[in-house]
């Protein structure tokens, strides 16, 4: 979570000190990939005023965590692109990426599975909870139940940050707070079924404030309620209660993607700069994701620069697949 929202977390320690900012840049060009040589062509896109070109900085310690990670498949019924990289800022600074990212197909069944987590950036070792909730989600709605309980998955993942505290026994009420100190994150995970005529049937659950949006030719439509302003850049509400906590009632909905949409799933390093799509981030991927582009392609337009954006992004991109063409293997 980047130092551009207003951050406040329920039990993050206080006086942490602020993270460096990476500077800006004077120049603003145009939004698209800059002309030059084979390595020019991958620098970041530009939209606006962006960031200011630096090296990024490593991270100490284990287990090693990458800078970026994409992926890219189909099925003969879908096709999934996803990226996770860190912001500019965590690259300023050295921290590692906190933003997390799993997704499988349960073989017996064709049904996608997936969790997107962003780690609060006031708890002390985000990245591993982040890591640890994904995983958590995954092996539980992988089990291949007929109903997906979401307290029952979202219980499961905050688990997996009980016993990287205890160890495997029981926590007792200091183990809790301690893991929510160390290990807080914000957690979407969800379901995505390809329906008999094209489409898909998504089922989606949340804690914290990552979003999931359809993208068709009509624009960006929001598939949870999100409290981003109606601006075309809309900056999130400061308020957030993460894992380890499980609100009572966990928030979940359900939709039907027609043919020719697709299904996004994105932490809020991706979705305070989308706004409400309208703006030039929507424009670009709005024009990116118009069909799969290559696994690289979709994590460069990830890595795009805009001033005071510089949060860690993720985003999953699923798309249905005509029956018949071209089964992934």
């Amino acid at each position: 979570m980047g130092r551009h929202r207003k951050q406040r977390v329920e039990s993050s320690p206080e006086g942490s000190a602020p993270e460096p900012s990476p500077p800006s840049s004077s120049s603003s060009p145009s939004p698209g990939r800059p002309e030059g040589e084979a390595s020019g062509a991958w620098r970041p896109v530009v939209i606006g005023t962006g960031i200011a070109e630096f090296e990024p900085r490593p991270t100490a310690g284990l287990p090693y965590r990458p800078d970026t990670l994409c992926d890219g498949w189909s099925t003969d019924r879908l096709t999934v692109r996803v990226a996770s990289l860190r912001g500019y800022a965590h690259r300023y600074d050295g921290r590692p990426r906190e933003d997390d990212v799993a997704v499988a197909v349960h073989g017996a069944t064709g049904t996608l599975v997936f969790a997107v987590a962003d780690g609060v950036s006031g708890a002390e070792q985000p990245h591993l909870g982040a890591a640890l909730a994904c995983r958590g989600v995954l092996a539980q709605l992988d089990a291949g139940a007929a109903e997906t309980d979401w307290r029952r998955t979202v219980t499961a993942a905050a688990w997996q940050l009980f016993l990287r505290v205890t160890a495997g026994r029981e926590p007792a009420p200091e183990d809790r707070r301690e893991a929510e100190r160390l290990l807080a994150t914000t957690l979407v995970a969800g379901t995505v079924v390809p329906l008999p005529a094209g489409g898909l049937r998504c089922r989606l659950a949340r804690v914290g404030d990552s979003g999931a949006w359809r993208l068709g030719d009509d624009g960006y439509e929001r598939l949870l309620a999100g409290s981003a302003d109606d601006s075309a850049e809309g900056v999130f509400s400061s308020a957030v209660t993460p894992l380890p906590r499980v609100p009572e009632r966990v928030e979940s909905q359900g939709a039907d993607l027609p043919p020719g949409t697709v299904l996004l799933v994105g932490t809020d390093g991706f979705g305070d700069p989308l706004g409400d799509g309208t703006g030039r981030v929507g424009e670009l991927f709005a024009r990116v994701l118009r069909t799969p582009p290559p696994a690289l392609a979709f994590a460069h337009a990830l890595d795009f620069s805009r001033e005071t954006f510089d949060d860690d992004r993720t985003l999953l991109a699923v798309w249905p697949r005509v029956p018949g063409e071209g089964a992934g293997r």
